[in-house]
């Protein structure tokens, strides 16, 4: 069920592209958190890094070409990312398939030793609540002391009003970096479905998806909110350390 390396690059290159439209600054995003990483991984030999719901590999790619000694992890539960993550990105990461949060994902990562750091970026929102804190338990006890989940996500603001300026803000921002870029998510995933390369694993992600648990995704929550989950879980250091609009980056170590 492979794709061929030409596919995979042309797929992961119009990914990037059209994620322009959403993710607010998302380059400096990822260097952000990159810098957060490097920071708490400092002096370890083999950093062990774990990437949730890392798509076709975008953070790990950009994690392996900054800390080329670290070894990544990368979750994702769609097979058609995974696939051209593995094909585009094969020397980024070692890539999981599970469902983050669900029983008998976190054997299925497969470590053999602490997690040195936890990324993520616009994944985490969509597990109910219930279900974030129980996965924010559980990342609590993979990681090493000193060890630090990192979250780059939309984050409400505390109010309606400073929630609707922040949001217009990126949007603003979204629609200026993104005015040359004519693939929406929409249009990218109704023309992959189109590659007769990837027709099976379309196929095979539709059937996951229909049959995915139910729940409401978190993404009504704030970074305050995620701060309180994340301290009833364990980690009582948690920061928020870059913000555009919505868009943050937030910080949790544990002790």
């Amino acid at each position: 069920m492979g794709v061929s390396m030409e596919t995979a690059k042309e797929w992961v290159e119009r990914w990037e592209l059209q994620q322009q439209r959403y993710a607010v600054d998302r380059e400096e995003r990822f260097t952000v958190i990159a810098d957060v990483v490097e920071h708490v991984t400092a002096g370890r030999t083999r950093p062990l890094i774990l990437d949730l719901g890392c798509g076709p590999g975008s953070l790990a790619a950009r994690l392996a070409g900054r800390m080329p000694d670290a070894e990544i992890v990368a979750v994702d539960m769609d097979p058609l990312l995974l696939e051209l993550g593995r094909t585009h990105h094969a020397r980024a990461a070692r890539y999981v398939d599970a469902v983050i949060g669900e029983d008998g994902w976190i054997d299925a990562l497969e470590l053999d030793r602490l997690l040195d750091a936890v990324v993520s970026t616009t994944a985490l929102h969509y597990l109910p609540e219930p279900r974030l804190l129980e996965t924010y338990r559980s990342l609590a006890s993979l990681l090493r002391p000193g060890g630090a989940l990192v979250n780059g996500d939309h984050f409400p603001q505390e109010t309606p009003r400073c929630s609707e300026l922040t949001a217009h803000v990126g949007r603003r921002w979204a629609v200026r970096a993104g005015s040359h870029v004519h693939e929406d998510w929409q249009s990218w995933w109704r023309r992959a479905a189109e590659d007769p390369e990837l027709v099976d694993l379309f196929t095979q992600r539709e059937q996951r998806l229909a049959t995915r648990g139910g729940g409401s995704a978190s993404e009504h929550l704030t970074a305050a909110r995620h701060a309180q989950l994340l301290r009833q879980a364990g980690y009582h250091q948690v920061s928020s350390v870059w913000q555009f609009g919505d868009s943050r980056v937030l910080v949790a170590v544990k002790d």
